[in-house]
């Protein structure tokens, strides 16, 4: 029996199987508005098999945009857009869906990653101050954010929880909340990019403080019976920054106050970072995060083959495997998988006749040559 292909319950939500579609920004939304874009994608991942598909980055408000073509949940018209594009998802496809709340912080008003990924000064067409911990720029050359005070945390904190009570209107199934990839919740982790003196900045509980709040304002308007869990960088790979015993404490601190799970990646923080690549090069922080903190953990990070993916499970290094770029490339990597590893995977019946004679049992439900 493969491993891989074993439910996994994160807190009261029962999955298939032990493989995450991660979150994948499309820089293709409309003034925060899902486009017929992701009806056609979220349409064909829906289709792949997966135990559970997580949206991609998806801000809390226009200023937490990532770009200015981000996905967002903060109007009407942002909610109802992303419930025209799930609708059939939700009418073809038995997935669960999460949503990743996210505000990218000094990172936002950027361009594209095809058109380069440079930041879009706040003077330039479709450009805007970013905000952040500290006024600290991402880079030495781009222009410096403002530093939240009080009232712009307040602000930060309940547009989290608002976009929360909006995901729970479109009857998500999870929420992931984004602490990874230098973004906000990060850079109030990082002493990288956070140089506060309040209770908020220095020590490592007082950088905690503010992604903590954060969660449990999403947690206190979320349903008590849905999951809400968090995504975090185990290292910035900068000396001196962000680290896995920050992680480790971060996520136990976060379970004590309901979080599901652990989503674990790296860097971000830091153009000066310096990452050592290479097959399941983040999966030892998921494994010290499981052994240590106990909650279900994700591992991310050049998972591209089904062996690969299938020991990482059964040897206790994760209890998921999410996957990002392997998933792009091929959206039935699942189908692909349970047939190497013997296992049985989930598929529309539209599409039974293309299951291989070799493999009669791949599709559960599916009855061989039936037409």
């Amino acid at each position: 029996m493969s491993r891989l292909f074993e439910p996994l319950s994160i807190g009261n939500l029962r999955l298939q199987n032990r493989i995450a579609i991660a979150p994948m920004c499309q820089y293709s939304a409309e003034d925060g508005q899902a486009t017929d874009w992701h009806m056609i994608h979220l349409g064909h991942l829906a289709l792949s098999g997966a135990g559970l598909m997580i949206l991609e980055a998806t801000a809390v408000s226009p200023q937490g945009r990532i770009t200015p073509w981000d996905l967002g949940l903060y109007s009407d018209e942002t909610e109802a857009a992303l419930a025209r594009a799930l609708k059939a998802v939700r009418t073809y496809s038995p997935i669960p869906v999460a949503v990743q709340l996210a505000h990218a912080g000094r990172k936002g008003s950027s361009r594209t990653p095809w058109d380069g990924g440079a930041q879009i000064r706040p003077d330039e067409p479709l450009g805007w101050l970013t905000e952040a911990p500290s006024a600290v720029p991402h880079a030495e050359h781009e222009a410096s954010p403002m530093g939240l005070d009080r009232d712009g945390l307040n602000r930060v904190r309940n547009d989290f929880a608002r976009a929360a009570q909006r995901a729970a209107r479109l009857s998500l199934d999870g929420i992931e909340l984004h602490g990874a990839h230098g973004y906000l919740l990060h850079q109030f982790l990082s002493p990288i990019a956070n140089k506060r003196e309040d209770e908020y900045g220095g020590s490592l509980e007082n950088r905690m403080r503010f992604p903590i709040e954060v969660f449990e304002a999403v947690r206190d308007v979320f349903p008590a019976e849905k999951p809400v869990w968090m995504r975090i960088s185990a290292t910035d790979w900068v000396p001196n920054g962000w680290d896995i015993e920050g992680t480790i404490a971060l996520s136990k601190a976060l379970r004590s106050r309901g979080c599901a799970a652990v989503h674990v990646t790296t860097g971000g923080v830091s153009p000066a970072q310096a990452i050592k690549l290479g097959p399941g090069y983040q999966v030892p922080y998921a494994q010290r995060v499981k052994a240590e903190v106990g909650l279900p953990t994700m591992a991310v990070g050049l998972i591209t083959e089904p062996e690969q993916a299938e020991a990482i499970i059964a040897n206790g290094e994760a209890d998921m495997v999410s996957l990002a770029r392997a998933m792009l490339y091929d959206p039935r990597w699942p189908w692909h998988a349970a047939a190497k590893l013997g296992a049985q995977v989930r598929a529309p019946k539209q599409y039974w006749r293309s299951q291989p004679r070799e493999f009669k049992d791949l599709f559960q439900n599916a009855k061989h040559g039936q037409r």
